[in-house]
């Protein structure tokens, strides 16, 4: 870049020894002779000034306002030649994608090394002319090649008309209308992801022209974008399905009623502003499927339209709700998951409600009797038989306190108190499924843990009429994997050959099939009395 650079270079995004920043100043900086380029970085602990030099303030960092504290040089002057300013978008395709044709020698193999090992190029010249041919391009990726532009006008059209996904993470992009320029001429586009680009987003509502009018997926993860920006920019994406957003410090300010209406995945991770009442705005999105709130710092939410026991309207289409890394610790926030209509899959990792190795198989429980569609907890699917063992179990871990609340067996006096119902609001409901429980159940239950207790179970071989069937105690916390071990012992039969089931005595002619070797005799609600049915 010579010294003949304008202000036109205020703005720009560049790259420097593979740190980015952004021009803020252009121009002499005595004594020292020559042009000198003002930049804020990125990474505010890569600079070496505040923007001033021998008392003259010559711009000002826009990121020491927040990291002042800890960063108060986040800027330095530097050289233009020193400095990548980028390339257009067809320059880097062209970088990347095209291979120059070279003369063949006669009987001579091309090798590439993968790791260390050298490896012939059979089939792989075919792949570069392939992808050499642009207007077949459908799927590209110039992550990290300094994209700054669109380029010539109407040049990416007439050469790559086809592309219809790309990703542009990661580029020297300093404005959504250079994006525009860009997406004008990709009719077809369907993704296109810009996270990492620091862009600035014009004021008030772009003109519809039609850019993005077959646009599905759109990332603008790490783009600084605001929620207002968010809703301009989407008013030319008549049909956006997914939308991610991810560390932008974003607030929802306002309701969005004319955009993202056919949105089913929206990403809110990492912006740390968001809150319950902020999410009651986006609640009537009628197509939102999938809402991911990882690590928002979320940690309470309630639906006032909704009493217990009752479906609330808000996100009525949410099948998968994701609250990982947040501050989730009381059970109502749980209990109000049960209101949503349409609620499948739910993922809660790392709260303070459900740390720590202590009493997991027991939260896991509590959550799937809470929440009574549930399919698949934290990425595992729930078993019909799972789901009947934790809600069994749960029935009997707070029967106690049902009890003193006002429950009773006889459905006639059956009244527990409001502050009972409130903290358990499907207890009653899974009464009316199970039966109430009996006092010999609740003896040796405590609130909010299952004790290990002794079975008495009946051991019967289906398949060996010859054996009798023998008794023993077994603790119900013992695993699957430790029974057959000690069947294997006592009957002389390899571990691999054991196959294990049990009757209930509750259930008579069901035999349910011990499948998972790691899950306890509890974790399959076996009870004492109950009939082990051992095969090989």
């Amino acid at each position: 870049m010579s010294d003949m650079l304008t202000s036109d270079v205020i703005g720009q995004r560049v790259e420097v020894n593979g740190e980015y920043a952004t021009v803020h100043f252009s121009g002499p900086v005595p004594p020292i002779a020559g042009l000198w380029l003002g930049v804020e970085w990125d990474n505010p602990e890569r600079g070496k000034h505040d923007g001033s030099h021998e008392g003259t303030v010559y711009f000002k960092c826009s990121l020491l306002v927040s990291l002042n504290l800890r960063h108060p040089t986040g800027g330095s002057f530097i050289r233009p030649n020193k400095v990548n300013f980028g390339v257009d978008f067809l320059t880097a395709i062209k970088n990347r994608y095209v291979v120059e044709d070279e003369p063949e020698e006669d009987g001579k193999e091309e090798t590439v090394k993968i790791g260390n090992k050298p490896v012939e190029t059979v089939g792989f010249d075919s792949i570069k002319k392939q992808q050499s041919q642009l207007s077949k391009l459908q799927e590209i990726s110039l992550r990290n090649c300094a994209v700054n532009c669109a380029g010539e006008k109407d040049l990416i059209a007439k050469t790559c008309p086809n592309i219809r996904k790309v990703d542009l993470s990661k580029n020297l992009l300093s404005s959504w209308n250079e994006v525009i320029h860009i997406a004008d001429q990709l009719k077809h586009l369907e993704v296109l992801n810009l996270s990492e680009n620091k862009l600035k987003f014009p004021c008030g509502s772009p003109s519809l022209s039609g850019t993005f009018s077959v646009l599905k997926v759109l990332v603008l993860n790490r783009t600084g974008i605001t929620w207002a920006e968010v809703l301009s920019c989407a008013s030319g994406s008549p049909v956006l399905e997914e939308l991610y957003l991810e560390s932008n410090n974003i607030f929802i300010s306002e309701r969005p009623t004319d955009v993202l209406q056919m949105v089913k995945l929206l990403d809110l991770s990492s912006n740390k502003l968001i809150d319950e009442n902020q999410l009651f705005l986006i609640a009537y999105l009628p197509r939102l499927e999938q809402l991911i709130l990882s690590d928002t710092g979320i940690s309470s939410i309630h639906f006032p339209d909704a009493g217990i026991g009752c479906k609330t309207s808000m996100f009525p289409s949410l099948q998968y709700l994701v609250v990982n890394d947040n501050q989730i610790s009381q059970w109502s926030f749980i209990n109000e998951l049960d209101k949503l209509q349409s609620l499948h899959s739910f993922s809660c990792l790392r709260n303070p409600l459900t740390e720590g190795n202590k009493d997991a198989q027991t939260k896991r429980q509590f959550i799937i009797a809470r929440i009574g569609q549930l399919k698949t907890l934290n990425k595992c699917e729930i078993l019909p038989e799972e789901r009947r063992g934790a809600e069994l179990d749960y029935q009997r871990a707070f029967g106690n306190e049902w009890k003193k609340a006002g429950g009773h067996q006889n459905p006639v006096k059956n009244r527990p108190n409001e502050e009972f119902l409130a903290a358990h609001p499907r207890y009653q409901f899974l009464c009316l499924k199970y039966g109430t429980p009996e006092d010999g159940e609740l003896k040796t239950q405590q609130p909010s843990i299952l004790k290990n207790q002794l079975l008495t179970l009946k051991i019967r071989y289906p398949n060996q009429v010859d054996k009798k069937v023998i008794e023993k105690q077994l603790p119900d916390s013992m695993t699957i994997q430790k029974v057959k071990g000690l069947l294997s012992r006592l009957l002389k039969v390899p571990v691999s050959e054991l196959m294990l089931s049990y009757e209930s005595t509750k259930m008579p002619g069901r035999e349910i099939e011990l499948e998972n070797d790691h899950q306890s005799l509890q974790f399959y609600s076996v009870e004492n009395g109950d009939c082990l049915l051992v095969r090989w």
